[in-house]
């Protein structure tokens, strides 16, 4: 079953001229680095995200206490739907070429690659629950000590795993883009397994607060099924709204768009290469560049509304 048509480029070519992947690169690295100065983190996480889930549950989700495993598990799932669009998961639509790059012909085809991104992602995101539950109030993404300058030391893990993943995606898009040897070349479904298991790493990082506190209570109840469980719906709360977004493009696509993309299908390649070169240099410059400035290390430029 056919996943994706020629999604992605062979190694030994570009998907569109030479000279025009590399100013499609540059391009998306500027995008990358215009998110981060301009991001705004009180917007999408207590304007939105708070609201969002206070919304959905009718109650404050920050402040009102999570019962029982039930409870837990709608509180995972939405909290993160409700954490969509923070910086710490907005990368998620790097998947969006992925799935809406899918045969057309075929609500299965979208469906599938859909399938096997969850896959990836549920393998790691619910490993990470299991283990987290074991590791206790050691694990660093609790912590509330502080060190150097005030930064919280739970952002350490958060700088080193975004900047991981970040510049594996950076390095996933210029393989989209025929600029480096790809290994995922001919394997769509690995890669959208690889693609699947780093948004799942994105709760490794997660500093989110409605995600601080599931974690807390996971850890508190000892049992780490509770923890691969919640993590895991947490997960698939995150992917909700690019899954069906990029199945309903990928289904209903027939028009322009489709068209524009059927007539070239590796344009999908450069589509995906673009938005995984866009939000992996975000990731890395939000994560690795402006947060550490924020605290003293180095220098980012600060907007007005980010004071």
């Amino acid at each position: 079953m056919a996943a994706v048509v020629d999604s992605v480029p062979s190694s030994r070519s570009s998907v569109v001229g030479r000279r025009s992947a590399w100013a499609l690169a540059g391009a998306s690295v500027v995008g990358g680095l215009l998110l981060a100065v301009i991001w705004s983190s009180y917007l999408v996480d207590d304007s939105i995200g708070q609201n969002v889930a206070d919304g959905v549950l009718r109650h404050s989700a920050e402040t009102s206490a999570i019962g029982g495993t039930t409870g837990a598990a709608i509180f995972a799932f939405v909290s993160g739907f409700a954490g969509t669009f923070t910086a710490c998961n907005f990368a998620v639509f790097g998947a969006l070429p992925q799935v809406t790059g899918a045969e057309r012909s075929r609500w299965t085809a979208p469906l599938a690659t859909l399938g096997w991104i969850v896959g990836g992602m549920l393998a790691v995101s619910v490993a990470y629950g299991f283990v987290g539950v074991l590791i206790g109030s050691d694990l660093p993404q609790l912590s509330t000590r502080v060190i150097g300058n005030g930064m919280p030391e739970r952002l350490l893990q958060s700088v080193v795993a975004f900047g991981v993943i970040g510049l594996i995606f950076v390095f996933l898009g210029l393989g989209s883009l025929g600029l480096i040897p790809d290994p995922l070349a001919a394997r769509p479904r690995a890669r959208s397994l690889v693609l699947g298991a780093l948004i799942g790493g994105f709760l490794i990082g997660r500093p989110y607060p409605l995600f601080h506190k599931l974690a807390d209570w996971a850890v508190a109840t000892h049992n780490p099924f509770a923890g691969a469980l919640t993590f895991g719906l947490q997960s698939l709360g995150n992917i909700l709204v690019v899954g069906l977004l990029g199945f309903l493009m990928a289904v209903l696509g027939g028009g322009a768009l489709g068209r524009w993309i059927a007539a070239r299908p590796r344009r999908a390649s450069a589509m995906a290469g673009v938005a995984l070169l866009a939000l992996g240099a975000f990731l890395v410059i939000y994560w690795d560049v402006r947060l550490p400035a924020a605290f003293g290390y180095g220098w980012f430029p600060t907007m007005p509304w980010n004071n």
